[in-house]
């Protein structure tokens, strides 16, 4: 990496304001790789179909056109290979961003990244380090199946050796991925398919939001409320921090006041944030769209009670029952973090 790529690094301010310049999600993150591709010769992009096609969610388009195919490579159907490829480049000093199109792919490839790409910085004595970004697609709701349709950030947080970030809207999606690309560490980006703010999805209407023209980082391990509240707080991330949003404006009009914090990453996990909102409303639902045993959701818990577990009066979670996740439309819905079924949360937690 070049002196001067290093110094522009170190100068990106943090969380400028927003602006009134306004991107979907998908079009932030490109604009993200695209500047620190521009800033850092050794920055460079491999996938399936993230080339001419531009990622299946349109996270890497117009990026072949600007940088030329020896920077932003397709690769074959062979995610063990490419994976590896990229944890190579990245212990040689170079700085990969690898997609992988849908998080349920993982498991093909799961000893590149477990015992490789997490695992070489401890094995060498801290010698070694490993910058890459993985990223990767998550999220129900569109009919695709028990295998294309997992949120499946609780096991790579559960893994030591990776961050993890999720972002839910394009301001945080551009900071994160900068953060991310800068980052000596391996981080795996999870984007949830429903924040995309793709015109061929059904997407919320959050997906497109104010994002600054110029280069800013959002702090990795830094949680943001994302709605001020004092009667229960809900804690969450992507996709259901819109819906999470839409359950509190509705509430209001009750005068039911319900704090949302975003939680943005997952490791390192913002607990300071969690015991707050908890301290300060003293009602907790945690709203996650991954599987509800051994994950995100027994973690909140654990931390509020291991702080103080006096804080809370009630506490609660709405997430995916440990099934699969169904084809059918009226049995994905069922099992999905669903507006419907967040607001029944909140209301038995204020005895509404």
């Amino acid at each position: 990496m070049s002196t001067v790529a290093e110094n522009a690094r170190q100068a990106l301010p943090v969380e400028p304001d927003a602006g009134n310049r306004r991107l979907n999600t998908a079009k932030a993150i490109q604009e993200a790789i695209g500047s620190q591709m521009e800033r850092d010769e050794s920055v460079f992009v491999i996938g399936e179909d993230v080339g001419a096609y531009g990622g299946i969610f349109s996270s890497t388009t117009g990026l072949l056109e600007r940088f030329g195919p020896k920077r932003v490579l397709d690769t074959p159907i062979s995610e063990s290979a490419f994976i590896g490829l990229g944890i190579g480049a990245a212990v040689e000093g170079m700085r990969p961003i690898v997609e992988l199109m849908f998080v349920d792919f993982f498991g093909v490839c799961m000893d590149q990244i477990y015992n490789h790409m997490a695992k070489i910085h401890f094995e060498s004595g801290g010698n070694v380090r490993v910058p890459m970004v993985l990223m990767t697609a998550t999220g129900g709701g569109y009919s695709d199946g028990s295998q294309h349709s997992q949120s499946l950030w609780g096991t790579f947080a559960h893994l030591p050796g990776m961050k993890v970030v999720v972002p839910s809207n394009p301001y945080d999606a551009k900071g994160l991925m900068t953060a991310a690309i800068q980052s000596d560490d391996p981080v795996v980006y999870m984007f949830h398919k429903g924040v995309m703010g793709l015109a061929w999805m059904k997407k919320n209407p959050r997906s497109i939001a104010a994002v600054p023209a110029g280069d800013y980082v959002v702090p990795i391990g830094k949680a943001k409320v994302a709605r001020e509240g004092t009667d229960v707080s809900i804690v969450t991330l992507s996709l259901s921090v819109h819906h999470s949003l839409d359950v509190a404006e509705k509430l209001a009009g009750e005068g039911i006041s319900v704090e949302v914090l975003d939680l943005r990453s997952l490791v390192p996990l913002d607990r300071d944030a969690i015991v707050a909102t908890a301290a300060k409303t003293g009602r907790v639902v945690v709203v996650d769209e991954d599987y509800q045993s051994f994950g995100l959701s027994g973690e909140i818990a654990a931390t509020i009670a291991e702080h103080d577990p006096g804080l809370l009066k009630s506490f609660s979670r709405v997430c995916v029952p440990d099934v699969p996740i169904p084809y059918a439309r009226e049995l994905e819905y069922a099992v999905l973090p669903t507006p419907v079924r967040i607001e029944a949360a909140v209301r038995k937690a204020v005895g509404a």
